[in-house]
């Protein structure tokens, strides 16, 4: 009779651990259409130590980021990331100051890799 009464707390655990692990299964795919496109807002030399293919190089901490980024279309699609996370949150939090209405912040580029499907590559 014991093990009864066990048995739903038993699965009810295994239910939550399940949820638990598809939490960290990873970043979620993002479509990179033709138009894409991948901004890498890092230095030049992390830039150039490694970047996912195809990206453009816009340097947040330039100090002309934002003339830099107004260069380009707001009704654009673009997925953004950096070496963290952190400045690519800021970078889309300023372009989407700035009116860009289709900007995705990819995190870090080993996620920005994993969800786009694009290779991390060296040099310019």
């Amino acid at each position: 009779m014991r093990r009864l009464r066990t048995l739903p707390l038993m699965l009810s655990f295994l239910a939550v651990v399940g949820l638990g692990l598809t939490a960290c299964a990873g970043p979620e795919p993002l479509t990179v259409a033709a138009n894409t496109v991948i901004v890498d807002v890092r230095t030049p030399g992390e830039y150039s130590a490694g970047h996912l293919d195809g990206a453009v190089n816009v340097n947040l901490q330039s100090g002309s980021f934002e003339q830099e980024i107004a260069e380009y279309p707001v009704d654009g699609d673009y997925i953004v990331y950096c070496q963290s996370g952190n400045r690519s949150a800021q970078a889309v939090s300023i372009m989407e100051s700035a009116g860009f209405s289709n900007v995705h912040d990819a995190g870090a580029i080993q996620s920005a890799a994993d969800a786009t499907g694009i290779p991390i590559v060296a040099g310019n």
